[in-house]
């Protein structure tokens, strides 16, 4: 059995209300995928060099949130947040199909996946979540409200902005500062050599400096609602989850599996013989920067809970002498014939 490819991919753009989610499709098509959401500010790029590690067995739908990567921006005026994320699950499904979804997220995208799971755990078979699992719990005494406050201002800014002159032109910068820039903002999670899978979907040329690039994503998520949570919600959501396979990878730098995570996966672990907690070498991003480690767990795990069809083709063995175009050409010729041949025996 193979591996995805990074290369072999459907472009897909999937309607909604404010124009389009777009994604990219890898691997098999003819059933349904594991779908894949990013962090904040990031985009489905966080995915490069994981995706080439994947078993082949099903496809991974990675998408981009609204606002960022290639996906369509909201209406101006509007506001992002964490809670109208969580709706983009169910849009997909819709669009698709799917009566079940298998979730994989970093970051904000693993907080949409605990989100869902909790809400509509009837219709999810498996999440993986990396370096992640609930929100922040609030801290009225803390920098929360003042954070809110400055975002409230600056958002209000940015609608300004977007709104006089046709969207002036935000800062540019040179390919090289780009990667400093993104690497600075993560908090050096990222490092600049790695910087370039996550800037190739968020920016553009400038028309003022030839040499020069900026973000092209959405502003505005930079100050989008973060939903801080009540450990007894966030504990009442994990029950709500039960005995789902959950795989939580943690990043050994990294501290956003602190101890407010501690009751909820305790509550995720008990009698749940498919939870599995791993810790990696590696920050937030360690499955962008250490993918081959991340996998030794996620491959397994995929394959126990997603297993391949066993179908004629796939006991032929003939999949591993082709191109991965050949092969997944040959799996749709022998599903269309499947779906004939059954059509033919209800006659």
């Amino acid at each position: 059995m193979g591996t995805l490819s990074l290369t072999d991919y459907e472009e897909v753009k999937i309607p909604v209300p404010w124009g389009h989610i777009s994604g990219r499709w890898h691997g098999n098509r003819t059933e349904r995928p594991i779908l894949a959401i990013h962090g904040w500010l990031d985009n489905l790029g966080t995915f490069d060099r994981l995706i080439p590690l994947l078993p082949d067995c099903v496809g991974l739908l990675c998408i981009d949130l609204p606002g960022h990567g290639r996906s369509s921006r909201l209406k101006p005026g509007l506001h992002y947040s964490v809670h109208d994320y969580v709706f983009i699950i169910p849009r997909v499904m819709k669009e698709y199909g799917w009566q079940k979804v298998s979730l994989m997220g970093h970051s904000l995208g693993g907080i949409i996946a605990f989100v869902y799971a909790a809400l509509a755990p009837h219709t999810v078979d498996m999440i993986i979540s990396l370096d992640i699992l609930r929100p922040l719990p609030s801290d009225p005494r803390g920098k929360d409200v003042g954070n809110f406050s400055s975002f409230l201002e600056k958002h209000l800014v940015e609608d300004e902005r977007q709104a006089v002159g046709n969207m002036r032109e935000p800062p540019a910068y040179t390919l090289p500062e780009l990667r400093k820039v993104l690497a600075k903002g993560s908090y050096n999670s990222v490092p600049p050599k790695d910087a370039q899978h996550l800037l190739y979907r968020q920016v553009a040329k400038s028309q003022l400096y030839p040499d020069r690039f900026y973000f092209s994503r959405d502003a505005r998520v930079k100050y989008y609602y973060h939903m801080y949570m009540d450990d007894g919600f966030a504990a009442e959501l994990a029950r709500r989850i039960k005995r789902k396979p959950y795989l939580i990878l943690k990043g050994s730098e990294s501290p956003f599996l602190g101890p407010h995570c501690d009751e909820p996966m305790s509550i995720l672990r008990q009698n749940n013989p498919h939870f599995e907690f791993h810790v990696v070498e590696g920050t937030h991003h360690a499955h962008l920067h250490n993918p081959e480690e991340c996998a030794k767990h996620i491959v397994p795990f995929i394959r126990h809970h997603r297993p391949p069809n066993l179908t004629s083709w796939s006991l032929a063995g003939k999949e591993a002498q082709l191109s991965s175009k050949e092969r997944r050409r040959a799996q749709e010729q022998f599903f269309a014939r499947s779906k004939q041949s059954k059509q033919r025996s209800k006659l």
